[in-house]
């Protein structure tokens, strides 16, 4: 027989294993379908540098997760803005705004490995791995019938689907969603990196015209690269030697760390942006970067994702208390509701400065020192710009308030 779930899962990342553990205790039969098989960590589990926001640890703290963590993270003291070309440049300090970090740095596969550990301690939680998403059956009784493939079930029932099998949701095509889709023409270049001065909480993003190049703290006294090169060249400085590599990374961007001095080995994404028109459907939710990616220069792509899961989350287990559908079309409404300040702050912020930092022009130019001289100088505006930096945009997760922790 087709089993039932009050809730499924699509989607064993970042987001939808957060979710999973947020839903612990609910009282919801909750079920999680894994692409991934049980030997092995989902893709996203790799060596990129996360920037966790202040918020967001905050959330994952309560959650049981960073206290898994197995290397150290790495403190977010200050955060250093600059572009090649331009005048101007902002320096925030946490401490100017009653803080020790504005948030922490972590690696990804880490990351997922204090999730894995976490969502085996989850009561009730069922995993279907090595199991993908194949379509919608007809729907029957109060539920979506999920098509499924691999090693688990052919089919689920669920009164509620969550989507967060990523940029190229399966999810989100088969639900009907239509989602535009932005190619900045930048490929993203990450790297575990050694210099002359090693890390001392500061979080460094250089802009220029082919996209940032980011220097993150990480907690093993090395840096989290981040280097931006247009689209066309990319194959080019994938090609070069380390020496090549860490030549072009310097001249991009400057000596505020010394001289480069080694580089791990590096992997490449491509920059593109995925809005959907929309974040839900008929018993159907879309979270994180299945509802939205971005592009990482102000690196707030998980943490926008985590908040999605986070308001949902709340909004379930007040259901479940109150004996309610999860797959109600109010609930579904409430939760569009509260995410809508955040999400369109949030995308806007980020699109806007990947297309205005990486414009070469004159009056660009002339646009962004204005505002890298009003940012550093004015104390209100700068606030509002580490606020949003920590996680605290529109209607905040409870979750994401600094209190009790598992």
């Amino acid at each position: 027989m087709t089993a039932t779930h009050d809730v499924v899962i699509i989607g064993g990342g970042l987001v939808g294993a957060s979710l999973a553990i947020a839903l612990e205790g609910s009282g919801l039969d909750v079920a999680m379908v894994e692409a991934a098989p049980a030997a092995a960590m989902p893709a996203v589990f790799d060596e990129r540098n996360l920037s966790f926001a202040e918020a967001t640890v905050n959330a994952l703290t309560r959650l049981g997760v960073m206290q898994r963590l197995r290397a150290p993270t790495g403190a977010i003291a200050r955060i250093h803005v600059s572009r090649r070309g331009d005048f101007g440049r902002v320096l925030m300090q946490a401490a100017d705004h009653g803080r020790t970090a504005f948030g922490q740095v972590v690696v990804a596969r880490d990351f997922g490995e204090a999730l894995e550990a976490r969502l085996a301690e989850v009561q009730g939680l069922v995993r279907h791995r090595g199991t993908r998403f194949t379509g919608f059956a007809a729907d029957a009784g109060g539920c979506r019938v999920l098509d499924l493939a691999g090693a688990g079930p052919s089919q689920l029932r669920a009164r509620l689907v969550v989507a967060a099998d990523g940029a190229a949701s399966g999810v989100r095509d088969a639900l009907g969603i239509e989602a535009s889709r932005h190619d900045y023409r930048q490929v993203l270049l990450v790297a575990r990196l050694r210099a002359a001065r090693a890390p001392d909480g500061t979080a460094y993003e250089r802009l220029g015209d082919d996209g940032p190049t980011a220097l993150l703290p990480r907690g093993d006294r090395a840096w989290g690269l981040v280097h931006g090169v247009a689209a066309e060249h990319a194959p080019g400085v994938q090609a070069l030697d380390d020496a090549g590599f860490l030549a072009r990374v310097q001249d991009a961007f400057g000596w505020r760390v010394g001289r480069l001095l080694s580089v791990g080995p590096r992997s490449a994404y491509p920059a593109v942006a995925v809005r959907a028109a929309t974040t839900t459907a008929a018993r159907a939710v879309l979270v994180g970067n299945a509802a939205q990616s971005i592009h990482p220069v102000g690196a707030q792509g998980f943490n926008l994702g985590l908040r999605d899961a986070l308001v949902l989350a709340e909004l379930l287990v007040a259901a479940a208390r109150q004996g309610a559908d999860p797959g109600d079309a109010d609930l579904l409404s409430a939760y569009a509701g509260r995410r809508r300040e955040d999400r369109a702050r949030t995308l806007d912020f980020s699109h806007g400065l990947a297309r205005l930092s990486s414009n070469p022009e004159h009056g660009a130019s002339l646009l962004r020192s204005a505002g890298l001289v009003a940012l550093a100088a004015l104390p209100g505006l700068q606030a509002g710009v580490a606020g949003g930096a920590m996680g605290y945009r529109g209607d905040v997760p409870d979750a994401c308030r600094a209190g009790a922790v598992r």
